[in-house]
């Protein structure tokens, strides 16, 4: 099959002639991908940044945003069969630990891995090995190019939305920065789930007219007078500030518009937070890292996606394109989120 590989870290990958993935396992299950998103996280894999972290053997198949078709299954697999239309959860996690048994899949501590990042390979190929613990199951009239991007950048924003929905009520005000590929799914999820003001921040203008399409109700122009222009518009500060670029300073302007004893969610990385500790202990705010989210989020945010009320804005490539996606991207010319279709 073909697939895009990794060879060498601070270089292009390769489309290369590689066998199709087999079951290891009971519970494995390969898919025929449909649609892998292209994520800045990708970018970071190719620079080198994970490598110390994950340590995968070179080379392998990049791609952690996966949607498509099963193609054969374990056998004991029961809740997916061959022909279904499936979205993957990108970190299979092994079911039996305490964190998967409280739903934090993220922090699995027994036999997880994540395809695409870990040292297994990803969905920019033809054919993926997953496990049955992934696979969320959608109406079979979906197409998996679609919605593949939700498996990462969709409940990466949708997590973060949904922990801060307690502190959104009514009379509250929420910032979005950056308004690209995870930030226009959280400024979806948040006109969806929450009854507060959502004021989105971006230096693109596109970015910010499709902002208000999808439920921004005021935009600010990072033009390096936007703090000023949050704290006016928010009275000295959000309630809830989405960071989805933290890095390049974005990290310290959040702060920066956080109302006090308001939260910061991290979901963008890149760049460091410093802060003094008495602007903690004295404004009362909080600081709050996000690493992906749970199945039972994907679950949720399908529901939403199937409803119409969380849609993504996709550039589509062909797999032989994955090049051009990945230079796209790191140029910042995919509005939205590009999407591999092999």
């Amino acid at each position: 099959m073909k697939a895009v590989r990794v060879h060498g870290y601070q270089e292009d990958p390769k489309l290369d002639d590689i066998p199709e993935p087999t079951l290891q396992g009971p519970l494995d299950v390969i898919i025929k991908v449909g649609g892998a998103g292209v994520c800045r996280t990708d970018l970071h894999i190719i620079n080198g940044d994970w490598a110390d972290i994950q340590n995968p053997d070179l080379p392998y198949v990049i791609g952690h945003e996966n949607a498509g078709w099963v193609h054969s299954v374990g056998e004991a697999v029961t809740n997916v069969a061959v022909g279904d239309t499936v979205i993957l959860h990108p970190q299979p996690s092994c079911g039996l630990c305490l964190y998967c048994r409280a739903g934090r899949d993220m922090q699995c501590t027994g036999d997880a891995f994540f395809p695409g990042l870990s040292n297994n390979d990803g969905g920019m190929a033809e054919y993926l090995r997953t496990t049955a613990r992934a696979c969320v199951k959608l109406d079979p009239n979906t197409n998996p190019a679609d919605v593949a991007a939700l498996a990462d950048a969709g409940i990466t924003a949708y997590h973060a939305v949904r922990k801060a929905v307690p502190h959104l009520y009514p009379g509250t005000t929420a910032v979005v920065q950056g308004a690209g590929g995870l930030g226009h799914i959280g400024i979806q999820a948040l006109a969806a789930l929450t009854a507060t003001k959502i004021i989105v921040v971006d230096k693109n203008p596109a970015a910010l007219e499709l902002a208000k399409q999808i439920g921004a109700d005021e935009t600010v122009v990072a033009d390096g007078n936007h703090v000023a222009a949050v704290q006016e518009l928010t009275g000295g500060g959000a309630t809830v500030v989405f960071d989805f670029v933290a890095e390049q300073g974005a990290e310290l302007d959040a702060w920066q518009m956080t109302a006090p004893a308001g939260y910061q969610f991290m979901l963008g990385y890149g760049g460091e937070f410093k802060a003094p500790t008495l602007d903690f202990v004295a404004g009362e705010k909080n600081v709050i890292g996000n690493i992906v989210g749970t199945y039972n989020d994907l679950a949720e945010l399908m529901v939403l996606a199937q409803a119409g009320k969380v849609t993504l804005h996709t550039k589509q490539y062909p797999l032989d394109s994955a090049l051009d996606a990945l230079h796209d991207l790191d140029a910042g010319k995919v509005r939205g989120r590009a999407i591999l279709v092999p």
